[in-house]
Parts: C-alpha cells; structure tokens; sequence
C-alpha cells in the first residue's frame, strides 16, 4: 500500500520538493486552496486555478511521482492535471491507466535582473479597458485578464497618443517565484522593443520580491522563447496530462 503523506507548510514543501521551482510555484499556500502530498522522494503540489487551470504539479524519481499522483488524483478530483518535467509526464502517463498526455511546452526562469532601464510602468485599475481590449486583439487565449483571481497587477508602455503598446501582469505569483503572464504586444509596435521593456520591467520586479521570476511558453513560439532567453530566462521542458474521458 502507498503510504502518502500531506505536507502541512511552505517549509515542508520546500524541504521534500529540493527547491523544485515548479512545485513551489504551485505551493502557494492555503490561501490559495493548495494541498501538497509526498510519496517517497516524489513531492506533488494541488493548485486550484493555477493559471487558469487546476494542476497537479509533481516531481520527483519515476516511480514514486507515479504513485503519488496515483494516490492523490481520487482525492483532489480528476479536473486537476499532472504538470511536471516532460519526461516525467510521460512516464507517469504510461503508469497511471487512466492518464493521457495534453501537450508539452516549456518554464522559463530567472533569478538575475534584466538590468534594462526603458519606458515600462505599472497600470492601474483605470487602464482595464485599454489592457482587455489589447489582448482581444494579440492573445485571445491570455489566461491572465484584468480583475482575474491571482492576476496581481499590470504595467505596461503607452505612445505619445496615449495608445496601449504592451502589456504584462504579474500573475499566480508565490512566495518563492514570481510569474509572469498575459504578454501582449500591439502589431504596430512589434520589432520596436516594445514586448522586451515591458517584460523586462516586470521580470526585474518580481526577482527583486521573490528572489525568481518564471513563465510558462508554448515551444512553438520561436519569437517568444527568443526573447525570453535574451532577457536571461533558462529554459526547461514540461508537459502535462490528464484523466480521459470516458
């Protein structure tokens, strides 16, 4: 029988994950309605509404992650989906029957300031339509909108007219790592270094408060990865999973 056992701190999590970024990030705490589970060596963290989705972020040596997440799924609700490393994922995937594989991507993560100095500032409650309206146009699927749970708050570049030019929020940030999301660049400014100031600023932001700053980035998207690597950010690859459907 698998014996799992429910890690009741920050402190814990951190001492069974071995400062595992991805798990911290999910480790929140209870404000947030996290749970967290060890097997083993294998640490798993249940974040509801974890940008945008309830995940199951795991980590930790094949075998135990597998049955930790085997362990925890009947008691956290099969809405929440296995995140972790993408051959981990896939492993745990082969094991646990009633898995599929979703999709590999990647966490990108700094813990170094940019040290760019441009025009980006923090938006206000006030800029709500302009930040919306944005993303309507440039990235419809933005987990992160204004006045969402865990959507902390925006900054952003506006041109001489007053026109939104980009955006970024500081998002689903944890204690131990600050996230970066919902960035959006309008078509007339791109090439102009509109998207690096701006994420630039925040990124500087939240490695000052947290001492790390992380994103999550579909690997398909070249020009994004680029400049996210340009601003520092090492990136690692993840996949997550799912219960089928049946």
């Amino acid at each position: 029988m698998t014996t799992v056992r429910e890690l009741n701190s920050l402190a814990d999590v951190r001492s069974a994950a071995g400062g595992d970024a991805l798990v911290l990030w999910a480790a929140a705490g209870s404000a947030r309605g996290s749970r967290a589970f060890s097997v083993g060596e294998a640490t798993a963290v249940a974040a509801p509404g974890l940008s945008g989705r309830d995940r199951l972020a795991v980590t930790g040596p094949a075998g135990d992650a597998s049955a930790l997440v085997r362990a925890v799924l009947p008691h956290v609700g099969s809405a929440f989906r296995p995140i972790g490393d993408e051959d981990l994922i896939k492993h745990v995937v082969t094991e646990v029957p009633e898995l599929e594989f979703v999709d590999a991507f990647g966490w990108m993560q700094t813990e170094t300031a940019t040290g760019s100095r441009g025009t980006a500032s923090w938006l206000t409650a006030a800029d709500g339509d302009d930040i919306t309206a944005l993303l309507d146009d440039t990235f419809p699927d933005s987990y992160a909108r204004p006045g969402r749970p865990g959507v902390h708050r925006w900054a952003g570049m506006r041109d001489e007219s007053g026109a939104l030019l980009g955006c970024a929020a500081d998002a689903w940030s944890a204690p131990d790592v600050g996230f970066l999301a919902g960035v959006a660049t309008a078509e007339l400014a791109r090439g102009r270094g509109v998207g690096a100031a701006v994420c630039s600023f925040v990124l500087d932001s939240l490695v000052e408060r947290h001492g790390m700053a992380a994103l999550i980035v579909d690997g398909w998207n070249a020009a994004a990865v680029r400049l996210y690597r340009g601003l520092g950010m090492s990136w690692r690859p993840l996949a997550a999973a799912r219960v089928m459907n049946r």
